[in-house]
C-alpha cells in the first residue's frame, strides 16, 4: 500500500540522536550520546518505599482517572514553591501538569501557532522541541547563540522581518545541546524585545536546578510583568524521567487553552508519577536532594573537562558548563564533523551526537558535536576522552 502521511508529519525524520544510539547496543561502545540522568542520581530506595505505600494507602486514586489539569496536591505544592521563587503569580496565572516538559512545547505551539506563523528558536536547540514545532508547520527560524546566549541584534532583525512571530523558544540554563547559560543582561534584552514586538516567550528550564558552579541567573519568568512568558519545568532530571511528569506555568487563559488541547492528546498525565512526585517533595528534603545531584554532576563534568584538556587536540574548542548534563565541542572550521562522529563510533566505539541533529534548518552548517557526562561511568569518561582525544589529534593535529 502507498501510505500518504499528513503534511504535518511527512517532513519529520528520525532523530540523529536515536540513530547514533543504535550503536550503543554494542557493549563495547562508550556512549557520550545519551541525555539520561546518572544512574547513581536516582533515589531508588525512597521511590520504592513511597511506591509501596501509595499502592497500600491510595490504590484507587493511583489507578483511576484524574483531572486534566493534574493531581491537585502536586499542583498546589508546585504553585507554592514556584511563587516563593518569583515564578508564579496566583492572581493571574495557573499551572498544568504535563507528560514531561516535552508536552509543554507541543501544547504551547498547538495553542498559539497557526501553520505559517513564525516561531523563533535558539540555533542550535533541543531536537525534541524542534520536531514538536515542525509538526505544526510553523515557520521555524533559528537565531544563533554566542557565549552570552541568543544574539539580540539578530533576534530583533528576525522580529522585524517576521511580524507574524508568535513564540520565542529558549533554554536559558545549561542549554541543550551547548551547555551554555544565557546571562542576566541578555535575558532582560530578550524579554524587552518580546515586549516591544508583542511576542510570547517559551522558557524551557529542565536543568535550572542542576547548577554546580557560578551564580544563579534570574529566570525570564521572574521578569514577566505582562503575562507573556510560558515557563516549562520537569521532574525528569531531578527525580526520574520514567515517571513523565512536567509542568507549565502561564497566564490563566493560556493554561485553559492548553488544558483543552491536552484533553485531545492524552486526557491526563500519569497519576502514579504525579502522586509519587508529590510525596517525594513532601516527605524528602528536596533542596538537600538537589544539592546531592549537583555534587554528582559537578564531579562528572569536571572529570570530562579534565579528560578533554589532557587528551584532545588544542584545535578543538569546548564549552565549560556550570550545570546541566552536556558540553559542546567545536572542531576547526571546514572540518568534516559528520565524518568525525561516524568514525568515532564505527572505528573507535565512542558515540557522540553530531551538531547537525540540533540545527533549526538542514541548511545550517555546524562543526560541533554534543557530549554527555551524566550517563557514563567515571571509568568510561576517562577511557572515552582518551580514545576520542587520540582521534582529534590524528585528524586535527
Amino acid at each position: 500500500m502507498n501510505y500518504r502521511f499528513s503534511e504535518k508529519v511527512s517532513h519529520l525524520q528520525a532523530s540523529a540522536i536515536r540513530e547514533i544510539l543504535k550503536f550503543t547496543s554494542d557493549p563495547e561502545v562508550i556512549s557520550f550520546a545519551a541525555g539520561n540522568p546518572a544512574p547513581e542520581a536516582f533515589p531508588i530506595d525512597t521511590v520504592r518505599d513511597i511506591s509501596a505505600r501509595l499502592m497500600q494507602e491510595e490504590p484507587i486514586a493511583v489507578l483511576q482517572y484524574g483531572i486534566t489539569e493534574g493531581y491537585t496536591p502536586l499542583r498546589d505544592l508546585l504553585k507554592a514553591r514556584m511563587a516563593s521563587l518569583g515564578l508564579f503569580k496566583p492572581e493571574t496565572e495557573d499551572l498544568i501538569i504535563t507528560s514531561g516538559a516535552q508536552q509543554v512545547m507541543e501544547l504551547a505551539c498547538k495553542s498559539l501557532c497557526d501553520p505559517g506563523d513564525t516561531l523563533i528558536a535558539e540555533a542550535p536547540s533541543f531536537i525534541g522541541s524542534l520536531n514538536a514545532f515542525k509538526s505544526y508547520n510553523v515557520d521555524l527560524v533559528g537565531v544563533p547563540l554566542d557565549d552570552d546566549g541568543m544574539d539580540p541584534a539578530q533576534l530583533e532583525a528576525v522580529l522585524k522581518a517576521k511580524p507574524n512571530t508568535k513564540l520565542i523558544y529558549l533554554i536559558p540554563n545549561f542549554q541543550n545541546p551547548t551547555g551554555k547559560t544565557t546571562t542576566a543582561q541578555r535575558r532582560r534584552e530578550i524579554y524587552d524585545l518580546a515586549q516591544k514586538y508583542d511576542v510570547m516567550i517559551l522558557e524551557d528550564d529542565p536543568y535550572g536546578d542542576l547548577r554546580f558552579a557560578g551564580k544563579d541567573e534570574p529566570r525570564i519568568k521572574t521578569m514577566d510583568t505582562d503575562g507573556r512568558v510560558i515557563y516549562a519545568g520537569s521532574f525528569s532530571k531531578v527525580l526520574a524521567p520514567g515517571i513523565r511528569v512536567g509542568y507549565a506555568i502561564a497566564p490563566k487563559a493560556v493554561i485553559q487553552k492548553m488544558v483543552v488541547c491536552k484533553q485531545v492528546s492524552d486526557v491526563q498525565s500519569n497519576n502514579f508519577g504525579q502522586m509519587l512526585a508529590y510525596r517525594f517533595m513532601s516527605e524528602v528534603d528536596f533542596d538537600a536532594h538537589l544539592q546531592r545531584l549537583r555534587g554528582i554532576y559537578k564531579q562528572k563534568a569536571e572529570r570530562m573537562m579534565r579528560g578533554i584538556e589532557a587528551h584532545f587536540s588544542k584545535a578543538v574548542d569546548y564549552t565549560r558548563p556550570e550545570g546541566g548534563l552536556f558540553l559542546w565541542c567545536t572542531l576547526p572550521e571546514g572540518s568534516d564533523m559528520m565524518g568525525f562522529c561516524k568514525r568515532a563510533v564505527a572505528e573507535d566505539k565512542i558515540a557522540v551526537v553530531p551538531g547537525s541533529a540540533f540545527m533549526v534548518s538542514e541548511d545550517d552548517v555546524t562543526y560541533s558535536f554534543r557530549m554527555n557526562y551524566s550517563t557514563p561511568t567515571d571509568e568510561a569518561i576517562d577511557r572515552g576522552t582518551e580514545i576520542l582525544g587520540r582521534l582529534t589529534k590524528e585528524m586535527f593535529g
